[in-house]
């Protein structure tokens, strides 16, 4: 009886093996071309999210709508909240009352934005003259000049040396130039300048010859010498210099001018430490030289410096800044001596980026998230505060990610909001109160859901201390079927300098959706050591971008697993660019028991061979041992899975010799992997060529299916 039953047990086991073998259908070509056909999904979303594009100063805005029977334009009058619809746009005008004729102008005439000019610095020698109008000002030799105007305002031909010292290592610059408003006194750096390291790139294929064409890009990585400044200053009227203290800002990554003040009394300067754990924001008096820092970060780990804030209120009276140092992002108010007279945000939460400073009304307007309980800590909210602490008001309460757009004089403001499992709404709101003026489009998805499209869902789990809410989305197949199993793969950029989980809705992303299409389960994280959360949430990545958040990607993915037991935790991939691509090859290298195959294109691949302003920023300065326990190159020995590189020849934002390195560690480990080295192709890969690839690497390696023939 024992042994009729274990034949049953078998024989089930094996039908149901069968069963399960029989539900995987085949990849065809055909099926590469229906992944394709996904991006299309955005024409089957109607009244998506508005682009409001408001009229000069007036309180008009024109919107084009997307519907299911054509394209729309409208008219709204932020006023009355009326709107007014028609089949072109130059049809509104009518609707603008003929006393507004300007604003009915504006419309008829309104062009599309043309791209900025490149900013064309010009030549070191040309002059700058005094407000007064009286003096030019000039870098003559690499030293500074001055030469009165004449009285029929030509420039005159006796200048006056107030530098002899300049030469071509250490100069004075011309475009840190600068005039007291005063006409009095005169302010510039002074430069230590080197040769910055430079990159060959090789073009093998160029199209105007056969023979391969050698590049040259200016490159500076990890470690380099880098120029250093000081700044200088200038008495006109005694043509002398006077003397400043500068000598603690030797040790430095940048120092920039940033202008004088209205009175003629001071300017200032920021300068960022090499190593960026310390950053000052410096006045310096115009008649003494005295500096006095406004603003003095320093931190054990990073400050962030290019997301740095500060606005000079009152002629530099007092300053509002941007600070971690009560452990997250908040606003302050200095003094113009360099204390805090208080803070002004608080809690646990973050100030995203700070938009308007009503100075009149003492108001300051920001986005900011993370305080509303229970809601994706990453969603932006439009808030406002006064400087006296009190006043805290959420403008756009709605739960989902807020995107406005302001009329001229600051009265209205269109608000999008949506998430990855709510179509956006748009609506008019009064800044006043938050008031809701009228709504304005609510997206329709219906027949999108028709055809099969199915939703992101925003999923949270607890990170690796089992305290930490980690954050991110999964897409599934338009064809799912939960009695199925699916491999995972999750789309990896742990980049510092931002969080990188889609917030906003959308019907389709050409890196995620197409392989849902194909029979995957994509997921994205955002896990410790990426930004927008805490400082100790961000602090992870410091000296060690190989963690990536690593162990909270792969506790919320078992945690996701736990929850939806059709995703197969013995079949997960991973793949990623740019730094991500860093991250994908990572997985392999430290957690190859859980992911098991990657693809990691255009990687930096050693934090060494990296342009020095980003991986400086996360890794430090001088360069210690974490830079090779971080190494995919130094680390290359543990790779475990299978491995596909994809990078391009031409890529001048990560140097192509990093893949190469990783490549030739790789083989001196002996160890199998896959390469594709693409000629021409620059950072920014993802034609279908390498996309293909990919997907074609996932198919074979993770589906353990024959890979179609490409037709």
């Amino acid at each position: 009886m024992k042994h009729r039953t274990f034949i049953i047990s078998c024989l089930l086991t094996l039908t149901a093996m069968l069963g399960s073998t029989a539900a995987v259908a085949q990849i065809t070509y055909k099926d590469y071309l229906r992944a394709d056909a996904v991006m299309s999904y955005a024409d089957y979303v109607y009244s998506p999210a508005v682009t409001p594009h408001w009229l000069g100063d007036s309180h008009y805005f024109w919107y084009e709508n997307h519907e299911k029977d054509g394209n729309f334009f409208y008219l709204v009058n932020a006023e009355t909240g009326r709107k007014y619809r028609a089949a072109e746009k130059n049809e509104l005008a009518r609707y603008i009352p003929k006393k507004q004729k300007d604003v009915a102008e504006l419309l008829l005439n309104e062009t599309k934005e043309q791209a900025p000019e490149r900013y064309m610095r010009g030549r070191q020698d040309e002059s700058l003259r005094s407000p007064d109008g009286k003096w030019d000002a000039y870098i003559k030799d690499y030293n500074v000049y001055i030469s009165p105007v004449n009285a029929d305002g030509t420039a005159s031909k006796t200048g006056y040396a107030l530098t002899m010292d300049g030469n071509d290592k250490l100069r004075y610059d011309r475009w840190s130039l600068s005039w007291s408003p005063d006409s009095r006194k005169i302010a510039t750096l002074k430069v230590n300048h080197v040769e910055r390291r430079r990159i060959p790139l090789i073009e093998s294929a160029p199209s105007t010859q056969k023979q391969p064409i050698l590049q040259w890009r200016e490159y500076a990585k990890p470690g380099d010498v880098l120029p250093t400044s000081v700044p200088v200053l200038f008495d006109v009227e005694s043509r002398t210099q006077i003397p400043l203290e500068t000598a603690m800002y030797a040790n430095q990554f940048s120092l920039n001018l940033t202008g004088w003040r209205e009175d003629s009394r001071a300017f200032t300067f920021e300068f960022n430490q090499r190593g960026h754990q310390r950053y000052v924001v410096g006045e310096v008096d115009a008649e003494t030289g005295k500096i006095t820092h406004l603003a003095d970060e320093q931190v054990n780990t990073f400050f962030y410096y290019r997301r740095k804030f500060r606005h000079d209120l009152n002629d530099g009276a007092r300053m509002l800044w941007v600070s971690e140092r009560d452990g997250w992002r908040h606003i302050y108010l200095h003094d113009n001596k360099g204390w805090i007279e208080r803070q002004i945000t608080k809690g646990e939460w973050v100030v995203r980026d700070v938009h308007y400073v009503d100075q009149a009304n003492e108001t300051i307007y920001f986005t900011a998230s993370g305080f509303v309980p229970g809601e994706d800590p990453y969603n932006l909210h439009y808030c406002r505060i006064g400087f006296d602490g009190n006043g805290f008001e959420d403008l756009t309460p709605e739960n989902g990610n807020h995107i406005v757009t302001f009329s001229a004089d600051r009265e209205f403001f269109v608000d999008v909001y949506s998430r990855p499992d709510l179509p956006p709404v748009s609506q008019l709101r009064r800044t006043a109160d938050g008031s809701i003026v009228t709504g304005l489009e609510k997206c329709d998805v219906s027949d999108l859901a028709a055809r099969g499209w199915t939703m992101p869902e925003v999923f949270c789990a607890k990170g690796r201390d089992g305290k930490t809410d980690i954050w991110g989305n999964i897409h599934r197949p338009s064809n799912f079927d939960p009695s199925k199993s699916y491999p995972v793969v999750e789309m990896i950029y742990a980049g510092p300098h931002d969080n990188h989980v889609v917030k906003d809705f959308r019907p389709a992303n050409h890196l995620v959706t197409k392989l849902t299409e194909l029979g995957f389960i994509v997921v994205s994280i955002d896990g410790m050591g990426t930004y927008n959360r805490s400082k100790a949430f961000h602090d992870v990545c410091w000296k060690n971008l190989k963690d990536a958040g690593f162990p909270d990607r792969i506790a919320w993915i078992k945690a996701a697993a736990d929850k939806y037991g059709y995703m197969d935790l013995e079949r997960v991939g991973i793949y990623g660019w740019s730094a991500g691509g860093q991250n994908a090859m990572a997985a392999l290298l430290f957690h190859n028991d859980f992911y098991k195959v990657a693809v990691a294109l255009c990687g930096c691949h050693d934090n060494r061979m990296d342009k020095v302003w980003w991986n400086e920023q996360w890794m430090g300065f001088p360069l210690d041992e974490s830079y090779s326990a971080s190494s995919n190159v130094d680390n290359a020995h543990l790779l475990k899975g299978k491995l596909l590189l994809i990078n391009g020849e031409l890529d001048d934002n990560v140097d192509p010799t990093s893949t190469l390195q990783v490549v030739d560690a790789l083989m001196k480990a002996n160890k199998n992997f896959d390469q594709l080295y693409l000629p021409g192709r620059t950072h920014s890969l993802g034609s279908p060529f390498e996309i293909h690839k990919m997907y074609d690497y996932f198919v074979e390696h993770l589906l353990g299916q024959p890979v179609p023939e490409w037709e």
